[in-house]
């Protein structure tokens, strides 16, 4: 199914694609970098957390505040994304949610999640917690760095060269 295709609202109108950012813990280099590419290409782009945020005058930004409730951001972004947006999250149920609802997802350090790789992902996420919550490992992932800002721009640049065609 192409992203034109996909992109079409329950009144049969097409809808530009979205990007839809799980913002409550995405590093602000990568909102940056999303600032950018929103306001060049005119791509709808809405940042959700359970805070209030702060986005760019823009035209194509916003943010949305949920309540505070357990995943009320992960809820929201799964009920509004499309086949054919793209959501940015390292939140991995999340990601999960949103590849089978046939949306692309990124994560922070340029990884996109796929129905291929989402299963490992999830189970590796939960051996890890299981590990942390024995004492046996502490600690989470490693300092986000400049390869993971490199990494993050250019599979965004793919993504949104494919909805550009």
């Amino acid at each position: 199914m192409s992203v034109e295709q996909s992109n079409i609202d329950l009144q049969g109108n097409t809808r530009s694609p979205h990007i839809w950012v799980d913002a409550d813990a995405c590093p602000v280099v990568i909102k940056e970098i999303l600032f950018r590419a929103a306001e060049r290409l005119s791509l709808p782009t809405v940042l959700v957390a359970n805070q209030l945020l702060r986005v760019p005058p823009s035209k194509v930004i916003r943010a949305v505040q949920v309540s505070h409730g357990f995943d009320e951001a992960d809820h929201w972004i799964v009920e509004q994304a499309q086949p054919g947006d793209l959501v940015i999250t390292a939140d991995i149920p999340l990601a999960a949610r949103t590849v089978e609802k046939g949306v692309a997802a990124l994560n922070p350090r340029g990884e996109f999640y796929s129905a291929e790789n989402i299963r490992e992902r999830l189970n590796m996420r939960d051996f890890m917690e299981e590990l942390r919550s024995t004492g046996l490992q502490a600690g989470g992932p490693a300092p986000f760095s400049q390869a993971d800002r490199q990494a993050f721009g250019k599979s965004l640049d793919r993504f949104l060269a494919k909805i550009k065609r």
